[in-house]
C-alpha cells in the first residue's frame, strides 16, 4: 500500500531531502511538495503531512493539517512546552488526530541521547555544547532541549544538576536545570556534546551529524509511525524499540 506524503517546506534542505527520500523509497508517493505560503488545502488527500518550515509559521501549519484530519511530522525547531501545551490542546479537539514532533531524526544522536539519561543518575555535573550551521535561526537547538529536559527526567529523584554561577551570561541558558551553550559555526552541519563531571573524572558523549544522510533512517521510521499515533509524541525515541 502506497503512502502519500505531503512536505510543507519542501524547498528547504530538510524539506528537499524528504522529498526526494520520499521519491526514491519504494512505498512512498509526494502527494504535494508545498512551501509555507502555499495553499494548505492541498495537504487534504495526503497519508501524512510533513512539517519542516520555520519555528514562526509552524504552529499554523501544524494546527491546519490536525483540523484537516492529516497525521503530521514536525521537523521543524522551536516547540518548546509552551508551544506543545497549546498543540496538544487542539489535538484533543480532533478525535483521532496525532501528531510526532520529532527535534533529531538522526538515529546516533536518538541514542547520544539514551546514554546521557542513564548517566545522569551518577553525575551531579552536567553541562551540554551544541553546534550548528550559521544559517540555525533558533538556539538552544530542539535535540539540546529535549536532551536536557530528559536528563532532568532521569535524574527526577536527585534535583537539579550542579551548575554554579548560573546567572552569569557566559554560563550560557538554562533548560531543566541543564546549561545549555550554543555555537553557530560555518563548517557544521550538527554536533552535541553533553559532558558529566564527577570526582577526578570527566564523561562525554559526543554525537556529528556529517551530512543529511543521517537522517534518512529516522524519517522512514517516523513516517511509518505517525498514522498509528494519537496525541502529541515527541521525540523519534518514542516510536524506536531502544526498551
Amino acid at each position: 500500500m502506497t503512502s502519500r506524503i505531503a512536505v510543507v517546506g519542501a524547498t528547504g534542505t530538510l524539506g528537499s531531502f524528504i522529498v526526494d527520500l520520499v521519491d526514491r523509497t519504494e512505498g512512498l508517493e509526494l502527494h504535494a511538495g508545498l512551501s509555507s505560503g502555499s495553499d494548505l488545502d492541498e495537504v487534504r488527500g495526503a497519508d501524512v503531512v510533513v512539517d519542516v518550515t520555520h519555528p514562526a509559521v509552524s504552529p499554523g501549519i501544524v494546527e491546519h493539517a490536525v483540523r484537516a484530519g492529516v497525521p503530521v511530522l514536525v521537523g521543524t525547531s522551536g516547540w518548546n512546552a509552551d508551544r506543545l501545551a497549546k498543540l496538544a490542546t487542539v489535538v484533543a479537539e480532533v478525535e483521532g488526530a496525532g501528531v510526532l514532533v520529532v527535534p533529531n531524526f538522526s538515529l546516533g544522536s536518538v541514542l547520544a541521547t539514551r546514554f546521557a539519561t542513564i548517566a545522569a543518575r551518577f553525575y551531579e555535573s552536567v553541562e551540554i555544547v551544541e553546534a550548528h550551521h550559521q544559517g540555525k535561526v533558533d538556539s538552544p537547538s530542539g535535540t539540546a532541549v529535549r536532551t536536557a529536559e530528559l536528563i532532568a527526567e532521569a535524574r527526577r529523584d536527585l534535583g537539579p544538576v550542579s551548575a554554579p554561577s548560573s546567572d552569569q551570561r557566559a554560563r550560557g541558558q538554562q533548560v531543566a536545570s541543564v546549561p545549555v551553550h550554543s555555537l553557530r559555526l560555518r563548517g557544521v552541519v550538527a554536533k552535541q556534546e553533553v559532558v558529566f563531571g564527577g570526582e577526578g573524572e570527566t564523561l562525554t558523549l559526543t554525537h556529528d551529524t556529517l551530512s543529511n544522510r543521517a537522517y534518512e533512517q529516522g524519517v522512514l521510521v517516523a513516517l511509518a509511525a505517525v498514522p498509528g499515533l494519537t496525541g502529541v509524541v515527541v521525540g523519534l525515541d518514542r516510536v524506536l524499540p531502544l526498551d
